[in-house]
């Protein structure tokens, strides 16, 4: 990835903070913070719009309400908690004692932390400091923890470091907790560093387990993480909606629910 496409990336990412904080944001002030031409921040807000993250305004844009933004994951642990809770003992249900798994950062992948301390020989891989240090209370799980730059709203290591390790191992099962899911734009979250390093999170996992509760479906976020039909298995709650099922059953894609 060249520079210039990392630096457009970022620019982005920050308008969305922007937007996050503000609700609006104007084009001359972008253009002054972020020392680009007023036709390079159109083009930003243009693609934010496309993307589903803002309305464009007279001189600006304002946020969409309805887009996945990047919240910090204390406040993501207080959703929907019971749901994930039960998400996360199905998806635990689907690791053997001696599997080699990626656990990916987030609420519900935290949540299966508990059962998994029961389980023996594992190793896992993550890119979670919190899960990390969780996991690292059983000796018969050895815990491989991503080197990098910590997202501190996250508790997450992301960076070409993240990476490039990666790359170097192979594993049976990856479980991924997602931002947004929705069957055309597919599996998506607010950053793109995550992004990236799930995108090879999923290429180096012999099965890819998406987890996540159905509040997530037909929703979209700024950075694309791979296509619905990528995915093997998704774990959610009985409030999925029949056409979903359809949908996903006519991909080839095995849908566990966890009932309340």
């Amino acid at each position: 990835m060249s520079q210039e496409i990392i630096n457009t990336l970022q620019r982005r990412e920050k308008i969305i903070h922007l937007l996050e904080k503000e609700n609006t944001v104007l084009v001359n002030n972008l253009s002054k913070l972020f020392k680009v031409s007023t036709v390079t921040i159109r083009n930003d807000l243009r693609y934010l719009e496309k993307k589903g993250c803002a309305f464009r305004s007279y001189g600006g844009a304002m946020i969409n309400k309805a887009f996945v933004l990047d919240k910090p994951l204390l406040d993501k642990s207080r959703i929907n908690s019971d749901i994930k809770n039960k998400i996360a003992q199905k998806a635990t249900k689907l690791v053997n004692n001696g599997d080699h798994i990626i656990l990916d950062s987030g609420s519900t992948t935290a949540a299966m932390v508990p059962y998994l301390l029961q389980k023996k020989n594992l190793i896992v891989f993550t890119n979670a400091i919190n899960i990390a240090y969780e996991l690292s209370k059983n000796t018969e799980i050895e815990v491989i923890v991503a080197g990098g730059n910590i997202r501190k709203k996250a508790y997450s290591i992301s960076g070409s470091t993240v990476e490039q390790q990666l790359k170097m191992y192979h594993f049976d099962k990856l479980f991924l907790g997602v931002d947004g899911f929705d069957l055309n734009a597919g599996i998506t979250t607010p950053n793109f560093g995550e992004a990236s390093i799930n995108r090879i999170m999923c290429q180096v996992s012999e099965q890819t387990i998406a987890i996540t509760d159905s509040t997530k479906f037909g929703r979209k976020s700024f950075c694309m993480i791979e296509k619905i039909n990528l995915i093997n298995t998704l774990i959610t709650d009985s409030n999925i909606k029949q056409d979903y099922l359809n949908q996903l059953d006519e991909l080839g894609i095995n849908v566990i629910i966890a009932h309340s």
